[in-house]
């Protein structure tokens, strides 16, 4: 039974949310009013497996939380905000979240992304978390969710892990946008069309932290690939004959 953590100053949408998710199987427990000033502490005490996490808090806001949260575990954070302007998307996920609902929403795609956000992370995922994909001498080890280069390493999110998983496993062929957000949510139904691009844009520093800029290549109009480090130009074409579109160096511009 997955255990969830709600993190919501509204009571009466925090109560709602509880009540409803655990008619769906799951252990929830929520923030209460003298929560708000450790929630580091009372999260790390319950060990959920997932995380809703509001923006708008007293005290500190849920950015700050989720970098905290980032220092003791890598369940999935799924934010929960009224603010629903790109900016704050990109924010939330720079500062480790997973995935971003704009309230007022429908709770049947809270709960599919909920589904979605654990799932990847816990269940068909989970088959495969002690593989560890390598190309080009960068490996992820999914198992301690953590990308490695030489004698450097990064730690890595879900949603990070499960994109460099489907880049290395690609071995240097294009993957397509629809097939990363298949791979790293389960779906791209209720997704908004910069989260990829936002979260491709974060893998991209944590393997430049690697000494690997630039890796990450944009195929324009179909989607991303690994490169080589040294790799020249057009060898792309040559290893995989018949790939759409363009490659660019780009680091995930708005446009990507």
């Amino acid at each position: 039974m997955y255990r969830l953590y709600i993190v919501e100053d509204d009571e009466s949408l925090r109560t709602l949310l509880a009540k409803n998710l655990v008619r769906y199987g799951y252990t929830v427990e929520a923030s209460r009013e003298e929560d708000f000033p450790v929630l580091d502490r009372v999260v790390r005490e319950f060990e959920p497996h997932l995380i809703l996490l509001d923006i708008n808090l007293p005290y500190y806001d849920g950015f700050f939380w989720a970098r905290r949260f980032r220092l003791f575990t890598r369940a999935p954070i799924l934010f929960l905000s009224v603010r629903g302007e790109p900016m704050d998307m990109v924010r939330a996920l720079e500062n480790g979240g997973d995935d971003y609902i704009v309230k007022p929403f429908h709770l049947d795609v809270l709960i599919a992304k909920v589904e979605a956000l654990l799932r990847r992370a816990y269940g068909e995922f989970a088959d495969t978390r002690r593989s560890m994909p390598s190309y080009g001498g960068l490996t992820v080890r999914v198992e301690r969710q953590e990308a490695v280069y030489g004698d450097r390493r990064v730690f890595l999110t879900p949603t990070e892990t499960r994109l460099l998983v489907a880049l290395l496993t690609a071995q240097g062929a294009p993957v397509s946008r629809d097939d990363l957000m298949l791979a790293a949510w389960d779906s791209a139904e209720f997704l908004e069309d910069n989260t990829l691009t936002v979260s491709v844009a974060r893998l991209r520093q944590k393997l430049a932290d690697l000494g690997l800029s630039g890796v990450v290549r944009t195929v324009r109009g179909f989607g991303y690939r690994i490169a080589l480090p040294g790799e020249e130009e057009g060898d792309i074409a040559r290893k995989h004959r018949g790939g759409a579109g363009t490659e660019e160096r780009g680091q995930a511009d708005a446009g990507d």
